[in-house]
């Protein structure tokens, strides 16, 4: 179906019921499939052929949620995951292990940033951060002989710092390694980053995929474009695999291999597994994921712009605004949208931002962003409140931070809960 628009292919891509079959994608509730002969299993279980063995590995609605992705992301594969934590978490471990280092930019999520910090470190992979602000030659320092990735986000939660994609796969690709993006706050409706040089893509498809706060899912994509051979450091890829009889994933499966390697090596031994009704619900989603974002995104930049007028507020930060330090590159890479997050500086501090939140009626408090439904957090008390005053600055978090994720509800109505709030805050 890729000769179909992406908002064509977010309803109807992949699954494509023949006569007689369900219009809509079944859930196929089952751990494990029949076979007719011992040999014919054990060719699967030798990756000789294609299919599914047993649902820890793959599944046949969850393949159809998974070619859905990967369609909408333009890659060679994708591989759905228990969380978006465990996608990250895998998209590294998949080509990274004890005495490697990667680079990732400092502003990124707070799960993110704990997961780097605290649990890879006990894995033994180490995390250089850098800073976008930085020089090329600042930035190529960072890099050894045993660098292995560089890792960002195409909307940096909750900073909203927009990754200058090209630039970061410039000089990833310049010392040998891919550039993964996480692509959750853009989506593919936004920003397809493989079209700009990235090499993975991650989701966390809790959030705007989902957009109904009802399944807690994860997707790594592979474009199939990095040269895993040539590229001289990644023998986990390059050279055989005894736990499958010496399989070499770049000879075998080619452009693919990267993603053939997550699902039948790690998602085998970790077991990330997402269940079938989780694609399911996921899949639903997708089915309005274009027209949900084009509403996120005008509310968004309607609220934005009177934030940034109102007298209880210090500062907005939104790609999307004028005087956004990141508008440059946001028509660049999002010129459909910014996504429907803002972040906001509410006058007087850590108390007001707390007062702000309060008073809020319409906007809900929730540990959760991308929803349908408006809401809010302080993440400096909440997602990031593990992490250091230092480390709360290198990302961008200040105490009087809020973050508003901008639902799909009438925007004077949103407005409407925002203003009486900011009124009561500022008192």
């Amino acid at each position: 179906m890729n000769h179909y628009s992406i908002d064509t292919n977010c309803v109807q891509g992949t699954y494509r019921p023949k006569n007689g079959e369900p219009r809509v994608l079944p859930i196929c509730q089952s751990t494990t499939y029949k076979y007719t002969s011992a040999e014919e299993l054990g060719d699967l279980f030798d990756l000789k052929v294609d299919g599914h063995m047993y649902t820890r590995i793959s599944n046949p609605t969850v393949d159809a949620v998974e070619k859905k992705i990967n369609l909408l992301e333009g890659g060679v594969g994708a591989m759905c995951t228990s969380s978006g934590q465990a996608a990250t978490l895998l998209a590294v471990l998949n080509i990274a292990s004890v005495g490697d280092n990667i680079v990732s930019l400092s502003a990124i999520y707070g799960g993110t940033l704990n997961l780097f910090t605290v649990r890879l470190k006990q894995f033994g992979i180490e995390v250089r951060f850098a800073n976008p602000a930085e020089t090329d030659a600042q930035l190529d320092a960072l890099f050894d002989e045993r660098t292995r990735l560089v890792f960002g986000e195409t909307i940096a939660n909750p900073a909203l710092d927009v990754l200058d994609i090209e630039r970061f796969a410039r000089i990833a690709h310049a010392h040998g390694v891919p550039l993964i993006v996480d692509n959750t706050f853009a989506t593919p409706i936004l920003c397809r980053p493989f079209t700009f040089g990235a090499d993975i893509v991650t989701h966390s498809t809790t959030k705007y995929m989902d957009g109904h706060a009802t399944v807690v899912g994860g997707v790594i994509v592979d474009s199939g474009h990095f040269d895993w051979k040539a590229a001289g450091k990644y023998p986990e890829l390059s050279k055989p695999d005894e736990s499958y009889h010496g399989v070499v994933y770049t000879d075998a499966f080619k452009e693919a291999a990267y993603i053939t390697k997550a699902r039948v090596q790690l998602m085998r031994d970790l077991g990330s597994t997402p269940q079938p009704l989780t694609a399911f619900l996921l899949n639903l989603g997708l089915e309005t994921l274009a027209l949900r974002m084009e509403r996120h995104c005008s509310n968004a930049l309607t609220i934005a712009g009177r934030l940034a007028q109102n007298p209880n507020v210090e500062w907005v930060n939104y790609p999307g605004l004028a005087d956004s330090p990141f508008y440059a590159l946001s028509k660049k890479y999002l010129p459909q949208g910014q996504s429907g997050v803002i972040s906001v500086g509410v006058k007087g501090g850590r108390n007001a931002a707390v007062k702000f939140l309060n008073s809020l009626e319409l906007v809900s408090i929730v540990v959760h962003v991308a929803d349908a439904r408006s809401c809010a957090l302080h993440p400096a008390s909440t997602t990031h409140r593990q992490l250091t005053d230092e480390q709360l600055l290198a990302a961008g978090i200040g105490p009087e931070l809020v973050r508003i994720s901008v639902g799909i509800e009438n925007v004077e109505d949103i407005w409407a809960d925002i203003q009486q709030a900011l009124e009561k805050a500022g008192r």
